[in-house]
């Protein structure tokens, strides 16, 4: 009687079966894992408000709003305005709605992005999507950083619908990030959710926090990269990459 093999499930058909069974998937010991990418119910890193954010009713999302109205009145205050005056009387609720939008973020999940766009393909050679625009806020002091990341993977028979890789991206910056953590944040979801032989993340930005306060540096920029599997231990395979994302076209 002959062995019958059965086909691996993939890493989302995996972490979506104990959405029905309960029962917790073992992943692998990864070095470049600090937690893990993906809870239970689909979110990526969640804060501490992540839930009570996301499934907020209307009136608590008003409420929600009102609160924070209330607390950028009262910096207004602090920083020497006339909250009542006529330009700036509906900035506090405003900045609210705006905040809320910079950090939308918090309430993404992970299991909506993908929305099942993972293709078995046998492809094994580089994906690259490069130049993503990217804005987010520092977590040190609330002003922005903005830039632009490339992202890649060496495929192991599974690929990404292209724009979920942007979508991905989208995610994580809009929270409160530095970009350090937003760079890898990136990597490590990417590898959890389609076990690729490799990612890479690179990122280049530039920070109000060194551009209008501290060192008034105007036109520094920071650059951060993660490399996962192939892209850190074989260094053709990441100069093949550096070099790529680096090119102005074929």
């Amino acid at each position: 009687m002959s062995d019958q093999s059965t086909s691996p499930l993939s890493p989302v058909t995996r972490f979506q079966a104990t959405q029905n069974t309960g029962h917790e998937v073992q992943r692998s010991a990864s070095p470049y894992r600090a937690a893990e990418a993906i809870d239970r119910e689909g979110y990526c890193w969640p804060s501490k408000g992540t839930k009570s954010r996301k499934e907020e009713t209307e009136n608590e999302r008003e409420a929600r709003l009102m609160r924070m109205s209330a607390a950028i009145k009262e910096l207004l205050e602090c920083v020497g305005e006339d909250p009542d005056r006529e330009g700036v009387l509906k900035t506090p609720l405003r900045y609210a709605k705006a905040l809320l939008f910079f950090t939308q973020g918090y309430e993404v999940n992970l299991r909506t992005i993908i929305n099942d766009a993972v293709f078995e393909e046998d492809h094994d050679e580089m994906v690259i999507v490069k130049n993503i625009d990217i804005h987010s806020l520092c977590e040190h002091h609330m002003v922005p950083f903005v830039g632009k990341i490339s992202i890649g993977y060496l495929p192991n028979k599974r690929v990404l619908g292209l724009s979920k890789l942007a979508r991905i991206a989208e995610m994580f910056s809009r929270r409160l990030q530095v970009q350090e953590r937003l760079t890898k944040q990136i990597a490590m979801s990417l590898q959890e959710i389609l076990q690729p032989n490799g990612v890479a993340v690179v990122m280049e930005a530039s920070h109000m926090c060194m551009v209008m306060r501290g060192v008034q540096k105007p036109g520094s920029s920071t650059v951060t990269s993660c490399m996962l599997g192939s892209f850190r231990e074989d260094p053709k395979t990441r100069e093949e990459f550096l070099r790529l994302i680096r090119s102005n076209g074929l």
